[in-house]
């Protein structure tokens, strides 16, 4: 159980499971080992698994007809990534997800957490709460891009996740905010910034 200690706690911290839950829970991982810039997720493929990040980081993004990057979803420590359109549907999947370290996660198929959510109802619990607060946040992201400028977009990224900020690629953090990695650059030079 001593390998699982990092998503239990965050079990944990939203629902309260009995031993033979967390065991059930955790009965349905599997742990991969990712190498900086490869791909978990690609294009044109089913995104067959929820991961959560052990260690390391990604980001998930995708490519415009002209070739753009743009970044939807940047993650580290404890956080789960996925397609859940292209997981929960079964169809390809338009984005990519690319580690941007060398990184640990554990992966759980949509099929296996379907079955132990049938089968316990704190842990269907735990996902419904962890599906609602990303769709909050997702909702939240988009009424900050309609009503908040580029610069004030990046402070308030950066006050939430400075430790994200100083720790990924400049260039992920502009296409995630919708900005050019220059023009992110002349924010930051700002004197009266925090960066």
């Amino acid at each position: 159980m001593e390998k699982f200690e990092p998503i239990l706690k965050n079990v944990a911290r939203n629902v309260e499971l009995t031993d033979q839950e967390k065991e059930l829970f955790t009965s349905i991982i599997k742990i991969s080992r990712v190498k900086k810039r490869q791909f978990v997720i690609q294009p044109g493929y089913p995104c067959e698994y929820r991961n959560y990040i052990v260690k390391g980081a990604f980001r998930m993004f995708l490519l415009d007809d002209k070739g753009k990057e743009h970044t939807v979803s940047i993650g580290i420590e404890d956080w789960f990534f996925t397609d859940f359109y292209s997981h929960i549907y079964k169809k390809p999947s338009n984005f990519f997800a690319e580690a941007l370290e060398d990184s640990i996660i554990f992966q759980m198929s949509y099929e296996d957490i379907e079955e132990t959510c049938s089968k316990s109802h704190a842990i269907s619990q735990y996902w419904r709460v962890i599906l609602e607060k990303a769709y909050a946040n997702s909702k939240n992201r988009i009424v900050s891009n309609f009503s908040k400028t580029s610069e004030e977009r990046y402070q308030e990224y950066f006050n939430k996740y400075p430790h994200i900020v100083n720790r990924v690629p400049q260039y992920v953090i502009a296409s995630y905010l919708g900005i050019s990695a220059e023009f992110l650059s002349k924010i930051r030079a700002r004197p009266n910034k925090k960066t």
